[in-house]
């Protein structure tokens, strides 16, 4: 899937690219309605990347763990320039004060998605039915596998949520730029959880019509999460560093726990390794070119 921004001058000769198109059309939105439409582009590119069963029936392991790691990759640079860095830098105080908020959201983060982690019943993609975790249900693969993949993007809905919160709380280190910088990184990476998550339920024999929904059906939860995110923070904003500390705790515990160990399986490791650091330097390009 390749994205591609434009760049084109006005009679004055400034330039512009379709992307500060698109944040002008966000910033004269309302921000929750913004983080609403952010993740609904997201959650459109996930159906899109499960669209893909339409076309073949199977994929190679090796294509699949490269895009693992792609994925891995925009979640750990996400983590740190979109979230923990603009944390750190609207706290208050110096030395070990001023990271203390990062440092406290980012552990309750980590947490969070470790205690839904033990509960929700879910199978990590590449894994044997029996390694399934959480609490033992006689729920079907297809269903574990959904949940796994809703699990990814819980903390992702909640990221763009949080940055566009902070926008309508009028904080200067949260801009509507960064945020659909975000969403933008976020769609990226989605494109290919699609893909996981659909591929393996058709291969296993189940139709491509299933086999789409289930795929589409693990983005849902990422409205849910931003639209949540950005009234938290609107109300609350004093949480706001907390929250974006938060919110990359949770990433970077998805992709340790479970993006990674995916990738690992198979003899395909280095391809992942490189997708990662393609996926990272990607996201990495974006965020401070764009956001």
């Amino acid at each position: 899937m390749v994205f591609v921004i434009f760049t084109f001058a006005d009679k004055s000769g400034k330039q512009y690219t379709n992307m500060d198109q698109i944040i002008e059309y966000f910033s004269n939105l309302d921000p929750v309605l913004g983080a609403l439409y952010a993740t609904l582009f997201t959650w459109g590119v996930t159906a899109l990347g499960a669209a893909s069963v339409f076309l073949f029936k199977s994929m190679s392991r090796m294509a699949l763990d490269g895009m693992l790691g792609f994925t891995g990759g925009v979640m750990v640079a996400a983590s740190f320039w979109s979230l923990l860095s603009p944390a750190i830098e609207m706290s208050a105080g110096e030395g070990f004060v001023k990271v203390m908020p990062s440092a406290i959201g980012f552990g309750l983060g980590a947490l969070f998605i470790f205690a839904i982690d033990k509960v929700l019943p879910h199978l990590h993609i590449n894994f044997k039915e029996e390694d399934a975790e959480g609490i033992k249900t006689p729920w079907r693969r297809t269903t574990l596998l959904t949940l796994a993949i809703t699990l990814h993007n819980i903390p992702e809905g909640l990221a763009v949520g949080v940055l566009f919160g902070g926008v309508a709380a009028g904080i200067p280190e949260a801009s509507v730029a960064g945020a659909v910088v975000l969403a933008f990184g976020i769609g990226l990476q989605n494109f290919p959880e699609g893909i996981a998550v659909a591929m393996p339920l058709r291969r296993s024999g189940i139709s491509r019509f299933k086999s789409f929904w289930y795929g589409q059906l693990s983005a849902i939860v990422e409205p849910i999460a931003a639209v949540i995110g950005a009234l938290a923070v609107t109300f609350f904003t004093p949480i706001l560093p907390y929250a974006l500390a938060f919110a990359a705790g949770a990433m970077i515990f998805v992709v340790v726990e479970e993006v990674i160990p995916e990738t690992q399986l198979d003899k395909y490791t280095d391809i992942a390794t490189l997708g990662f650091i393609g996926g990272f330097i990607i996201m990495m390009m974006l965020d401070v070119a764009l956001g």
